[in-house]
């Protein structure tokens, strides 16, 4: 490679920062052109619904560096700038404002945005979502004056939201179509020890609970569910999962997944898509993962940073794998809880708990048929987690009832 070519990243995300660090760090010299459509420097998004909505923190904790840190390095940061198209003939992206910028290698970390509701009264005032840092800003904001909160979702977004809403003295109702919280991500079982720390906090949970409408006229009032109730608002926050920015990489002619087969810009485990010089990174990648044996798209901060830096290092001509065990944690309360592992839509899985969620400090691992650990979670159980993914790593069978054993070591089970 030639340190005349040019690396052009479209998302000025957490992946496409992390790539574009992680080309320095690896000695590349050449010019880094990195495009973002936000005007925000490139920032994470876990402490916007946790620390940031809590009110402790102020946004800027959330950024990856000061402007300063991508003049030192020479990255041509282009904020407030959105691509519009990908010409992979001619090897170019055009801008909005009709420029064109030429590249030799490109990498595509436009991430996702979230599935906003449509029925009636969708765009009224105090009706919110939570992906950016303006969207955090503006809930954090309206969180202090201690609104009638409702939440649309039991998701990771939604129960965090609503936690942080309660810890600031807001009334909060969650609603949600599905069985229990989290259900299609932790299952019943586990899902339930969510929503039974909400309901021990004093919120207000409706499963089974769609949402019709929202009232109001000039700011949203409340809430008309399918059960017909209202219920009164002050605010509402929405979350109902997000969607992959893939448009671009499809116009451009570049592989992507089908919806039914979980969406995505497809990949091989380099993460290079189906198209010469061209890559994906963050949450629009699905890629073949080398360990699991089958394709994934994460959408979680970890898999954000892992994914760009295994990029950066393929666009420099190494020979790498995206081979880390998707990542996520999260906050709510005085829970904490780190998750590792995969369990793939539609397979059949049994849970085994490690201690007494009563005590809330608790183990869960999602076991196969065949009772190979597929996924693991510690709930405030500290300095686990290499253990568990070491569990997945091994692909071993294991005993349930020596998993289930507190006393047993878990590498012993």
């Amino acid at each position: 490679m030639s340190d005349s070519e040019r690396m052009v990243i479209v998302g000025a995300s957490l992946a496409g920062a992390t790539a574009a660090e992680t080309l320095r760090t690896e000695g590349w010299t050449g010019p880094i052109v990195l495009i973002g459509e936000e005007n925000e420097l490139p920032y994470e998004r876990p402490p916007l619904s946790k620390g940031v909505l809590l009110g402790k923190d102020q946004p800027e904790v959330a950024q990856l560096h000061d402007r300063a840190w991508y003049d030192d390095n020479n990255v041509d940061l282009r904020l407030g700038s959105k691509v519009t198209a990908i010409d992979t003939g001619a090897r170019r992206v055009t801008l909005a404002d009709g420029s064109e910028v030429e590249y030799d290698k490109l990498l595509i970390a436009t991430g996702s945005r979230v599935r906003k509701l449509d029925v009636p009264g969708a765009d009224l005032p105090g009706i919110n979502y939570l992906r950016t840092a303006a969207e955090s800003k503006a809930l954090t904001d309206a969180y202090a004056a201690k609104p009638r909160v409702v939440v649309v979702g039991a998701g990771w977004i939604g129960l965090e939201a609503a936690s942080a809403a309660r810890e600031r003295g807001s009334e909060v109702t969650v609603i949600e179509p599905q069985s229990t919280a989290l259900a299609s991500v932790m299952g019943e079982q586990v899902g339930e020890l969510y929503a039974d720390l909400h309901r021990q906090h004093g919120v207000d949970l409706r499963f089974g609970v769609g949402v019709e409408s929202f009232e109001g006229e000039d700011h949203v009032t409340g809430v008309r569910t399918s059960t017909g109730d209202v219920l009164p608002a002050d605010l509402v926050v929405v979350g109902v999962g997000v969607q992959p920015n893939t448009e671009l990489a499809e116009a451009a002619g570049i592989k992507v997944a089908s919806r039914e087969d979980g969406s995505g810009i497809v990949t091989g485990p380099d993460l290079r898509t189906s198209v010469p010089e061209v890559y994906a990174a963050g949450d629009v990648v699905r890629w073949d993962h080398p360990l699991l044996g089958h394709s994934i798209r994460v959408e979680h901060w970890q898999n954000a940073k892992d994914s760009g830096k295994t990029a950066a290092k393929a666009m420099l001509g190494q020979k790498v794998a995206q081979d880390a065990l998707p990542y996520f944690f999260t906050d709510q309360y005085d829970l904490g809880m780190e998750y590792a592992g995969d369990v793939p839509r539609g397979t059949s899985y049994h849970v085994v708990l490690r201690g007494d969620p009563a005590s809330g400090a608790y183990l869960a691992f999602w076991l196969d048929d065949d009772n190979h650990v597929l996924a693991g979670m510690h709930v405030n159980t500290w300095g686990s987690l290499d253990a568990v993914q070491d569990l997945i790593r091994s692909k071993k069978q294991v005993d349930p009832a020596r998993l289930a054993d507190s006393s047993v070591e878990l590498s012993e089970v």
